[in-house]
Protein backbone atom coordinates (compact mmCIF):
# COMPACT_ATOMS: atom_id res chain seq x y z
CA UNK A 1 0.00 0.00 0.00
CA UNK A 2 1.24 3.63 -0.85
CA UNK A 3 1.91 6.45 1.53
CA UNK A 4 -0.89 8.28 0.11
CA UNK A 5 -3.14 5.83 0.37
CA UNK A 6 -1.96 4.83 4.12
CA UNK A 7 -2.63 8.46 4.61
CA UNK A 8 -6.25 8.66 3.07
CA UNK A 9 -6.83 5.45 5.72
CA UNK A 10 -5.54 7.17 8.83
CA UNK A 11 -7.67 10.78 8.25
CA UNK A 12 -10.77 8.57 8.09
CA UNK A 13 -10.01 6.88 11.26
CA UNK A 14 -9.39 10.18 12.64
CA UNK A 15 -12.56 11.96 11.21
CA UNK A 16 -15.19 8.79 11.93
CA UNK A 17 -13.40 7.83 15.33
CA UNK A 18 -13.34 4.41 14.58
CA UNK A 19 -11.30 1.87 12.81
CA UNK A 20 -14.53 -0.23 11.78
CA UNK A 21 -15.87 3.02 10.23
CA UNK A 22 -13.41 3.91 8.55
CA UNK A 23 -12.97 0.23 7.02
CA UNK A 24 -16.77 0.30 5.56
CA UNK A 25 -16.04 3.91 4.08
CA UNK A 26 -13.62 3.09 2.70
CA UNK A 27 -14.24 -0.58 1.69
CA UNK A 28 -11.32 -2.25 2.93
CA UNK A 29 -11.10 -5.25 5.36
CA UNK A 30 -10.44 -4.13 8.86
CA UNK A 31 -7.86 -6.16 9.12
CA UNK A 32 -5.90 -4.05 6.13
CA UNK A 33 -6.86 -0.75 8.41
CA UNK A 34 -5.18 -1.93 10.78
CA UNK A 35 -2.40 -3.36 9.55
CA UNK A 36 -2.20 0.09 7.75
CA UNK A 37 -1.99 2.24 10.42
CA UNK A 38 0.50 -0.38 12.54
CA UNK A 39 2.92 -0.01 9.77
CA UNK A 40 3.09 3.87 9.71
CA UNK A 41 3.13 4.02 12.94
CA UNK A 42 6.48 1.61 12.98
CA UNK A 43 7.56 3.75 9.85
CA UNK A 44 7.29 7.23 11.37
CA UNK A 45 8.17 5.89 14.91
CA UNK A 46 5.54 7.59 17.24
CA UNK A 47 2.40 6.58 18.10
CA UNK A 48 -0.41 8.15 16.03
CA UNK A 49 -3.61 7.29 18.00
CA UNK A 50 -5.33 6.56 21.33
CA UNK A 51 -7.46 3.05 21.05
CA UNK A 52 -10.16 2.69 23.72
CA UNK A 53 -12.96 -0.04 23.62
CA UNK A 54 -15.36 3.29 22.54
CA UNK A 55 -13.53 5.32 19.77
CA UNK A 56 -10.12 5.84 18.41
CA UNK A 57 -8.60 9.47 19.32
CA UNK A 58 -5.49 10.98 17.51
CA UNK A 59 -2.85 11.56 19.87
CA UNK A 60 -0.71 15.03 19.88
CA UNK A 61 1.49 13.70 17.18
CA UNK A 62 -1.17 12.31 15.42
CA UNK A 63 -3.12 15.82 15.51
CA UNK A 64 -0.27 17.69 13.88
CA UNK A 65 0.26 14.55 11.06
CA UNK A 66 -3.15 14.39 10.86
CA UNK A 67 -3.56 17.74 9.62
CA UNK A 68 -0.41 17.73 7.19
CA UNK A 69 -2.03 14.29 6.08
CA UNK A 70 -5.08 16.07 4.93
CA UNK A 71 -3.89 19.53 3.67
CA UNK A 72 -1.52 16.84 1.32
CA UNK A 73 -4.64 14.76 0.22
CA UNK A 74 -6.77 17.35 -0.61
CA UNK A 75 -3.73 19.33 -2.56
CA UNK A 76 -3.33 16.05 -4.93
CA UNK A 77 -7.01 15.47 -5.61
CA UNK A 78 -7.30 19.01 -6.60
CA UNK A 79 -4.59 19.38 -8.77
CA UNK A 80 -5.20 16.12 -10.36
CA UNK A 81 -8.78 17.31 -11.32
CA UNK A 82 -7.18 20.44 -12.15
CA UNK A 83 -5.74 18.92 -15.54
CA UNK A 84 -8.65 15.98 -15.94
CA UNK A 85 -11.88 16.20 -17.35
CA UNK A 86 -12.95 16.59 -13.94
CA UNK A 87 -12.63 20.04 -14.08
CA UNK A 88 -15.13 20.27 -16.90
CA UNK A 89 -17.27 17.82 -15.33
CA UNK A 90 -16.86 17.38 -11.66
CA UNK A 91 -17.42 14.80 -9.91
CA UNK A 92 -17.38 12.88 -6.65
CA UNK A 93 -18.65 14.18 -2.55
CA UNK A 94 -19.24 17.47 -1.84
CA UNK A 95 -19.48 17.96 1.99
CA UNK A 96 -21.76 20.57 3.12
CA UNK A 97 -22.98 22.66 6.09
CA UNK A 98 -25.32 25.35 6.31
CA UNK A 99 -28.09 27.28 8.71
CA UNK A 100 -31.00 25.46 8.58
CA UNK A 101 -33.59 27.87 8.13
CA UNK A 102 -31.33 29.52 5.19
CA UNK A 103 -30.61 26.08 3.45
CA UNK A 104 -34.55 25.41 3.59
CA UNK A 105 -35.54 28.62 2.53
CA UNK A 106 -33.18 29.47 -0.12
CA UNK A 107 -31.07 26.58 -1.35
CA UNK A 108 -32.88 22.84 -0.19
CA UNK A 109 -35.90 24.52 -3.34
CA UNK A 110 -33.71 24.93 -6.48
CA UNK A 111 -31.31 22.21 -5.00
CA UNK A 112 -32.41 20.16 -8.12
CA UNK A 113 -31.54 22.59 -10.59
CA UNK A 114 -27.56 21.81 -9.31
CA UNK A 115 -28.39 17.76 -9.50
CA UNK A 116 -29.57 17.73 -12.89
CA UNK A 117 -26.28 20.73 -13.95
CA UNK A 118 -23.78 18.56 -12.19
CA UNK A 119 -24.89 14.30 -11.76
CA UNK A 120 -21.72 13.34 -10.75
CA UNK A 121 -21.54 15.44 -8.09
CA UNK A 122 -22.81 13.62 -4.53
CA UNK A 123 -23.80 15.80 -1.94
CA UNK A 124 -23.59 15.15 1.47
CA UNK A 125 -25.63 18.46 3.37
CA UNK A 126 -25.33 18.74 7.14
CA UNK A 127 -28.06 21.42 8.52
CA UNK A 128 -27.87 23.20 11.87
CA UNK A 129 -26.53 26.45 13.62
CA UNK A 130 -23.09 24.92 15.54
CA UNK A 131 -19.95 25.94 13.94
CA UNK A 132 -18.09 22.93 12.73
CA UNK A 133 -14.45 22.49 11.90
CA UNK A 134 -14.19 21.91 8.28
CA UNK A 135 -10.73 20.88 8.28
CA UNK A 136 -11.55 18.39 11.09
CA UNK A 137 -14.66 17.23 10.01
CA UNK A 138 -13.26 17.05 6.06
CA UNK A 139 -16.11 19.90 5.27
CA UNK A 140 -15.63 21.10 1.84
CA UNK A 141 -17.53 24.81 2.44
CA UNK A 142 -20.39 25.79 4.70
CA UNK A 143 -23.08 28.80 4.06
CA UNK A 144 -22.97 31.21 7.01
CA UNK A 145 -25.13 33.97 8.59
CA UNK A 146 -22.98 37.30 10.40
CA UNK A 147 -19.75 38.18 11.22
CA UNK A 148 -16.77 36.40 10.03
CA UNK A 149 -14.13 35.52 13.03
CA UNK A 150 -12.47 32.55 10.66
CA UNK A 151 -10.00 34.51 8.99
CA UNK A 152 -8.18 31.23 7.64
CA UNK A 153 -10.59 30.66 5.94
CA UNK A 154 -11.71 31.88 1.77
CA UNK A 155 -14.86 33.81 2.34
CA UNK A 156 -17.47 34.76 -0.20
CA UNK A 157 -20.24 37.14 0.68
CA UNK A 158 -23.48 35.89 -1.49
CA UNK A 159 -25.94 38.78 -0.26
CA UNK A 160 -27.49 40.40 2.47
CA UNK A 161 -30.34 40.04 4.55
CA UNK A 162 -32.94 43.07 6.20
CA UNK A 163 -33.33 42.50 9.72
CA UNK A 164 -36.87 43.02 11.40
CA UNK A 165 -38.20 43.24 15.07
CA UNK A 166 -41.41 41.45 15.36
CA UNK A 167 -44.67 41.10 17.89
CA UNK A 168 -47.78 39.32 17.57
CA UNK A 169 -50.81 41.54 17.56
CA UNK A 170 -51.88 40.15 20.74
CA UNK A 171 -48.76 41.06 22.70
CA UNK A 172 -48.88 44.49 20.97
CA UNK A 173 -52.47 44.73 22.25
CA UNK A 174 -51.56 44.11 25.66
CA UNK A 175 -48.58 45.70 25.85
CA UNK A 176 -48.61 48.72 23.42
CA UNK A 177 -46.21 49.25 20.04
CA UNK A 178 -42.84 50.86 21.08
CA UNK A 179 -41.99 53.43 19.01
CA UNK A 180 -38.76 54.77 20.26
CA UNK A 181 -35.44 52.30 21.46
CA UNK A 182 -35.90 54.18 24.72
CA UNK A 183 -39.57 52.07 25.19
CA UNK A 184 -38.02 48.83 25.06
CA UNK A 185 -37.45 49.05 28.58
CA UNK A 186 -41.25 48.05 29.45
CA UNK A 187 -40.79 45.32 27.26
CA UNK A 188 -40.44 41.85 26.74
CA UNK A 189 -38.41 39.83 24.46
CA UNK A 190 -37.85 35.96 23.39
CA UNK A 191 -34.55 35.92 23.29
CA UNK A 192 -32.51 33.53 21.29
CA UNK A 193 -28.96 31.83 22.80
CA UNK A 194 -25.82 30.23 21.14
CA UNK A 195 -25.67 26.41 21.68
CA UNK A 196 -22.27 26.74 22.07
CA UNK A 197 -21.68 29.41 24.61
CA UNK A 198 -25.14 29.63 25.92
CA UNK A 199 -25.17 33.53 25.76
CA UNK A 200 -28.30 35.45 24.82
CA UNK A 201 -27.90 36.97 20.75
CA UNK A 202 -28.60 40.99 21.56
CA UNK A 203 -30.99 43.06 20.09
CA UNK A 204 -29.55 45.60 17.57
CA UNK A 205 -30.71 48.87 16.80
CA UNK A 206 -29.49 51.43 14.30
CA UNK A 207 -29.89 54.78 16.19
CA UNK A 208 -28.02 57.62 14.92
CA UNK A 209 -26.10 56.33 12.45
CA UNK A 210 -24.45 53.87 15.56
CA UNK A 211 -25.65 50.21 15.85
CA UNK A 212 -26.85 50.38 19.86
CA UNK A 213 -27.08 46.71 21.43
CA UNK A 214 -30.00 46.53 23.67
CA UNK A 215 -30.86 43.41 26.03
CA UNK A 216 -34.63 42.69 27.01
CA UNK A 217 -35.95 40.54 29.72
CA UNK A 218 -38.21 37.80 28.67
CA UNK A 219 -39.74 34.24 30.14
CA UNK A 220 -38.29 32.34 27.20
CA UNK A 221 -35.29 31.71 25.64
CA UNK A 222 -34.28 29.23 23.22
CA UNK A 223 -31.66 28.18 20.10
CA UNK A 224 -33.88 27.08 17.62
CA UNK A 225 -35.16 29.38 14.94
CA UNK A 226 -38.97 27.77 14.11
CA UNK A 227 -39.57 27.76 17.85
CA UNK A 228 -38.50 31.07 18.34
CA UNK A 229 -40.91 32.32 15.81
CA UNK A 230 -43.41 30.18 17.23
CA UNK A 231 -43.04 32.01 20.55
CA UNK A 232 -43.40 35.29 19.02
CA UNK A 233 -46.75 34.27 17.16
CA UNK A 234 -48.09 33.40 21.12
CA UNK A 235 -46.96 36.57 22.44
CA UNK A 236 -44.20 35.94 24.59
CA UNK A 237 -42.32 39.47 23.28
CA UNK A 238 -40.50 40.78 20.84
CA UNK A 239 -37.74 38.63 18.50
CA UNK A 240 -35.72 40.20 15.69
CA UNK A 241 -34.37 37.89 12.85
CA UNK A 242 -34.03 38.06 8.61
CA UNK A 243 -37.23 39.50 7.00
CA UNK A 244 -37.39 35.95 4.82
CA UNK A 245 -38.42 33.98 7.35
CA UNK A 246 -41.36 35.69 8.72
CA UNK A 247 -42.38 37.80 5.80
CA UNK A 248 -45.31 35.45 5.13
CA UNK A 249 -46.51 36.04 8.64
CA UNK A 250 -45.96 39.72 8.34
CA UNK A 251 -48.01 39.34 5.14
CA UNK A 252 -51.12 37.58 6.49
CA UNK A 253 -51.20 39.60 10.07
CA UNK A 254 -49.59 37.43 12.41
CA UNK A 255 -47.19 39.41 13.01
CA UNK A 256 -46.25 42.64 12.96
CA UNK A 257 -42.97 44.81 12.41
CA UNK A 258 -41.85 47.57 15.23
CA UNK A 259 -39.16 50.05 15.12
CA UNK A 260 -38.79 50.04 11.70
CA UNK A 261 -37.19 53.05 11.66
CA UNK A 262 -34.53 51.57 13.79
CA UNK A 263 -33.56 48.60 11.80
CA UNK A 264 -29.62 47.17 12.29
CA UNK A 265 -27.77 46.76 9.76
CA UNK A 266 -28.13 43.62 6.96
CA UNK A 267 -27.01 40.80 7.98
CA UNK A 268 -24.43 39.27 5.57
CA UNK A 269 -24.37 36.04 4.11
CA UNK A 270 -21.08 33.94 3.26
CA UNK A 271 -19.62 30.88 1.72
CA UNK A 272 -16.35 29.93 3.40
CA UNK A 273 -13.98 27.15 2.54
CA UNK A 274 -10.40 26.40 3.54
CA UNK A 275 -7.74 27.41 1.31
CA UNK A 276 -6.56 24.28 0.28
CA UNK A 277 -9.60 23.66 -1.47
CA UNK A 278 -10.00 26.33 -3.66
CA UNK A 279 -9.28 25.08 -6.92
CA UNK A 280 -11.51 21.56 -6.45
CA UNK A 281 -13.82 21.87 -9.01
CA UNK A 282 -16.59 20.50 -7.42
CA UNK A 283 -16.42 23.23 -4.36
CA UNK A 284 -15.99 26.21 -7.11
CA UNK A 285 -19.28 25.27 -8.63
CA UNK A 286 -21.00 24.57 -5.99
CA UNK A 287 -19.99 28.26 -4.18
CA UNK A 288 -20.93 29.93 -7.89
CA UNK A 289 -24.15 28.11 -7.89
CA UNK A 290 -24.99 29.53 -4.39
CA UNK A 291 -24.23 32.86 -5.47
CA UNK A 292 -26.41 32.31 -8.26
CA UNK A 293 -28.94 31.44 -5.87
CA UNK A 294 -28.73 34.52 -3.55
CA UNK A 295 -28.01 37.02 -6.99
CA UNK A 296 -31.75 38.10 -6.70
CA UNK A 297 -31.46 38.71 -2.40
CA UNK A 298 -28.51 41.57 -3.19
Amino acid sequence: MDKFESMRIFTRIVELKSFTRAAEDLGYPKSTVTNAIKQMEARLRVRLLHRTTRQVTATLDGEAYYVRCARLLADLEETENVFSEAAANPGGKLRVDMHGPLGRHFVLPLLDQFCARYPNIELQIGMGDRLVDLVRENIDCVLRVGELRDSSMVARRVASLEQVTCASPAYLKLHGEPRTVEELARHRAVNFFSAQTGKFYPFEFKVGGAIREVALNGTVSLNNADAYIQCCRSGFGLIQLPRYSVAPLIAAGELCEVLADYRPNPSTVSVLYPHHRQLSPRVRVFVDWLASVFVAVG
